[in-house]
């Protein structure tokens, strides 16, 4: 046997082997993705569940609701698409960073009764919701919806604490938010979400629901179909490229990754729209809405996952939002890991 024969069989065997492990763990990962759908479904709250993995749909399932390629309410998400509109702004000149002010911005938009203070709220601490002043969630939601001005009511609530100090999650700070893009362009927040994200992912965003002055409400009632949510995970987890086309400057996408404040009520950390926090040792960021809706990007794993769930129900962090924590470290995790 000559050793050019021994060489070249032992390059054949490594191959068979090498075949045969690749095999194995797709076979374990095909497991592993039935194992998640199992224990989904179980939950009677839960609509659908769609897992992209390495660029590739591995799960899509409807348990109940709508089909996954239908538009649901995806309530707070909402905030996170319109965190990504404020990056695109940013992208285009519209805004020269998250540290310009709304006296400098759109003073027009700022009641003659508000605090002074007011003028001096940033992009930034919208974004993250630390405008200090009363939040127009929780509780406080109906009053706010039934007013005749959403964007004056928000801006003259009482300061609570200084700008920048602790966030308050008030869906009127992005309401505020959407407002101020919509000035700034000269468009509707609808025709900046469909031109801007929409067009380029070739994803649905149909119309939602506007305040009496017009304004799309920022913050909540989007719809996207389950797909949709994947395709905008997907984008911040290449950088904000899609299909090799430049949608949000790779800047844009790092520091909405970045650890800015946290929410008291979940412990998570929060940066420009998006909740931060690790699970199974590997960072996770999550979009968030009512209910249990949720698109949840793992760039360790090149993972992205998107949950639609009753939008009538509460998801609570120490509820139905935790059993959906788990479903993803003990289940989803898992099994991109194995691959």
């Amino acid at each position: 046997m000559t050793r050019e024969y021994r060489a070249t069989r032992r390059s054949f065997l490594l191959s068979v082997a090498a075949l045969a492990a690749a095999r194995g763990a797709r076979a374990d990962s095909a497991v592993g993705w039935a194992q998640a759908a199992d224990a989904a479904r179980a939950f009677d709250q839960l609509h659908a569940l769609v897992i992209s993995h390495k660029g590739k749909i591995v799960l899509a399932e409807a348990f109940r609701g709508p089909a996954v390629d239908r538009a649901v309410n995806v309530k707070s998400v909402s905030k996170t698409i319109v965190a990504a509109l404020t990056g695109a702004a940013i992208d285009r000149g519209e805004i020269d960073s998250p540290d310009e002010t709304l006296g400098a911005l759109v003073p027009e938009l700022i009641p003659s009764s508000a605090d002074p203070r007011v003028a001096e709220i940033s992009i930034g601490d919208l974004l993250t919701m630390q405008a200090g002043l009363e939040r127009t969630s929780g509780p406080n939601y109906g009053d706010w919806v039934s007013s005749p001005n959403w964007v004056a009511y928000a801006l003259t609530r009482p300061f609570v604490m200084q700008p920048g100090m602790q966030m308050q999650y008030s869906t009127g700070s992005f309401h505020i938010l959407g407002a101020v893009l919509s000035r700034l362009a000269g468009q509707s927040l609808l025709e900046l979400a469909r031109r801007r994200i929409g067009d380029p992912l070739q994803i649905e965003i149909p119309a939602w629901t506007r305040d009496p002055q017009g304004y799309y409400l920022g913050g909540n009632e989007m719809a996207l179909s389950p797909l949709a949510m994947v395709s905008f995970g997907e984008l911040y987890r290449h950088g904000g490229l899609w299909q090799n086309n430049r949608v949000l400057s790779e800047e844009w996408v790092t520091t909405s990754f970045v650890a800015r404040t946290r929410s008291r009520f979940s412990g998570l950390e929060y940066g420009y729209g998006w909740f931060l926090g690790e699970l199974n040792g590997r960072r996770l960021a999550i979009a968030r809405g009512y209910g249990g809706q949720l698109i949840g990007v793992v760039p360790a794993l090149d993972l992205t996952i998107a949950i639609t769930s009753d939008p009538t129900r509460p998801a609570r962090s120490g509820g139905y939002f935790g059993d959906l924590m788990d479903l993803i470290a003990d289940r989803i995790i898992p099994a991109a890991a194995a691959v």
